[in-house]
């Protein structure tokens, strides 16, 4: 562990981040243009003496987890999380694990649209980042582990997942997840991670074994959906997909498609996010 150059880089790394750019009204007198050391801690989830002592070289030495948290509190690019680990004394996150971490371009675009409802997913349906207003409208979706990290996996596992949504409107969702999947698994022939998930879920499930059977090919973009949801009732959203040149990540953003669901979400920004119990959390994503 590097303690200086660690310190010196977190600090100039700070420095070079505009509060506006992640989503922090720059009101008032600043002593500098860049972040202030409590909204690092805050968007990192960390304490601000953990990361006075980061920035002052007296640290003990940060976890794999700390570093991830403070690289998209950063908005570091893949080269400069690389970097942060190797000043840490970590090796950096293997290929696999990498691709899970939400792109910071893509992190920064949730900064940016503010108060509508925005995430990043993976092409499996995996979410990787939301911003609040996404969490208030779906509740956490971060924090599932092993094949339920997939959207298709829990729609097709979980009953509770479909309640999300108006009961005509689920086939159409269950076959446009199906079809989705195709794609994926055409684009990325051959790759354990794809072909594992699609034969558990054939084991797991006859419905799911049927309508892949069908070999329907569809991939997801733009899309009108309709959200049931626990404290504001129905929700008719416009979703924009956008996607990466390489096609492993996009952004999703929904917006309104009504002057009543207008309404509605913003009565659901005062009133804060639902606290969905665990299984059950709602599920609109891509």
């Amino acid at each position: 562990m590097d303690r200086e150059e660690l310190a010196d880089f977190l600090r100039r790394r700070r420095a070079a981040i505009r509060p506006a750019e992640v989503g922090i009204v720059e009101g008032g007198r600043r002593r500098t243009s860049g972040l202030r050391r409590e909204e690092v801690a805050l968007l990192a989830g960390m304490s601000v003496d953990y990361v006075v002592r980061l920035e002052q070289g007296r640290s003990s030495q940060p976890s794999v987890q700390l570093l991830g948290a403070l690289s998209r509190a950063l908005r570091l690019s893949n080269d400069e999380r690389a970097y942060l680990f190797h000043l840490a004394g970590h090796r950096p996150p293997p290929a696999e694990e990498v691709a899970r971490l939400a792109r910071a371009g893509l992190v920064r675009m949730l900064d940016l649209v503010g108060e509508t409802a925005a995430l990043v997913a993976s092409d499996l349906g995996e979410v990787l980042a939301q911003n609040r207003a996404s969490v208030h409208l779906h509740g956490d979706l971060t924090g599932f582990t092993g094949d339920r990290r997939y959207l298709v996996h829990r729609w097709f596992t979980d009953p509770g997942t479909r309640d999300q949504y108006p009961p005509e409107e689920r086939e159409h969702q269950a076959r446009q997840l199906v079809a989705d999947l195709r794609a994926t698994a055409g684009r990325r022939t051959g790759d354990p991670v794809v072909t594992g998930l699609v034969h558990r879920l054939r084991a797991a499930s006859e419905d799911f074994r049927r309508r892949w059977a069908e070999h329907a090919v569809a991939v997801r973009r733009a899309d009108r959906k309709t959200l049931l949801h626990p404290r504001v009732g129905r929700l008719v959203m416009d979703c924009e997909t956008l996607v990466t040149p390489d096609q492993e990540q996009l952004l999703l953003v929904l917006t309104p498609a009504d002057a009543d669901t207008r309404r509605r979400l913003e009565l659901l920004q005062v009133i804060g996010a639902e606290e969905f119990p665990t299984g059950t959390t709602a599920d609109s994503t891509r």
